[in-house]
């Protein structure tokens, strides 16, 4: 497999890139080669003693550009180069900390659909007690309607089976269980998730996802992105509030040693650069779109997904749901 690495996308770019793929070469066996711009790519092999195959793209679209327009007008980003040479099958995904809007419009625009799809999705699992929950929509599709909800539970549903869950359960992200609650959407999807086939429990509040009451939680991606950011932010408060309470606390060494180890363990769970990035599903090639803050373990990660999503051929099991 060989997978091409946009080193112009993200906040550590390209070094960090760079070394994150490097690492999943010695790690997976996995070819790679790398987009972006040639000199700065070239000087991050350098300090780290490694050579790899380089395709120039003088330019970068940032996050507060218009995707569309920024795709039509920077024909030489890292984005439209790397995205137009996996369309043409040089290489077998494309991994990117880049402009999301930027990724989601080049994968549709460029790469295309799989046929019936309406729409790309991003699925980001989430902790939770038991394991995790994937949210999707998790920030890709901001105004939804019933159809495309009921869609993207069935790309979900399909994803979490390729990755061992043999009979997901889906919920709809509601402000109350009762099969009557929600706004015109819920209402709408809600019968068409109950007709579907899929495992569907039904209504689930947010507060529940924690606990591990479903495998799959189905909402657009406005409310994705804001359980996404509240789960995130939640966290880092109460690890933040924890360690201000453990420093105050008179705790022996031994106590405070395994209050550390605990406090390791739950950072990990909720560390996004251990799950690497989200797998754009509904196109018709692997995109994987990192975390715009990656370093070189996410980066190590998001490779990790893409050599999952080939070995399974997740685009072509998604295909034969909706081309049967």
């Amino acid at each position: 497999m060989k997978i091409l690495f946009d080193a112009n996308g993200g906040d550590n770019a390209p070094f960090e890139i760079v070394k994150g793929a490097i690492d999943a070469r010695n790690e997976l066996g996995v070819e790679i080669a790398f987009v972006g711009n040639e000199d700065s790519i070239r000087s991050s092999l350098n300090k780290l003693n490694e050579k790899a195959e380089i395709v120039n793209a003088s330019e970068n679209i940032e996050n507060n550009e218009e995707p569309a327009f920024a795709l039509r007008k920077k024909k030489d980003s890292s984005t439209v180069v790397g995205l137009s040479l996996l369309k043409e099958k040089k290489y077998d995904a494309f991994v990117s900390a880049g402009s999301t809007g930027a990724l989601l419009a080049g994968g549709l625009f460029i790469i295309g659909r799989i046929d019936n799809v309406k729409r790309a999705v991003l699925p980001t699992s989430i902790p939770n007690l038991k394991g995790s929950t994937l949210v999707i929509d998790s920030g890709a599709n901001m105004d939804c309607s019933e159809d495309l909800l009921l869609q993207f539970a069935k790309m979900g549903d399909q994803y979490l089976k390729i990755n061992g869950i043999e009979n997901p359960r889906v919920g709809l992200l509601n402000v109350g269980v009762e099969e009557h609650k929600g706004n015109t959407l819920t209402k709408a999807v809600y019968p068409l998730l109950k007709d579907s086939g899929l495992n569907f429990i039904g209504n689930v509040e947010a507060r529940d996802l924690s606990l591990g009451v479903c495998d799959l939680v189905v909402c657009d991606g406005f409310i994705g992105n804001v359980l996404l950011k509240t789960t995130e932010g939640t966290a880092y408060f109460v690890s933040k509030m924890l360690e201000s309470l453990v420093g105050k606390a008179n705790l022996s060494s031994e106590m405070l040693k395994e209050v550390g180890s605990l406090m390791i363990k739950a950072k990990k769970s909720l560390d996004y650069s251990e799950i690497g990035g989200a797998l754009l599903l509904g196109i018709k090639e692997i995109v994987i779109k990192a975390h715009g803050s990656s370093d070189s373990k996410a980066i190590r990660n998001a490779t990790k997904q893409a050599l999952q999503a080939y070995e399974t051929k997740i685009v072509e099991k998604i295909g034969l749901i909706f081309n049967r």
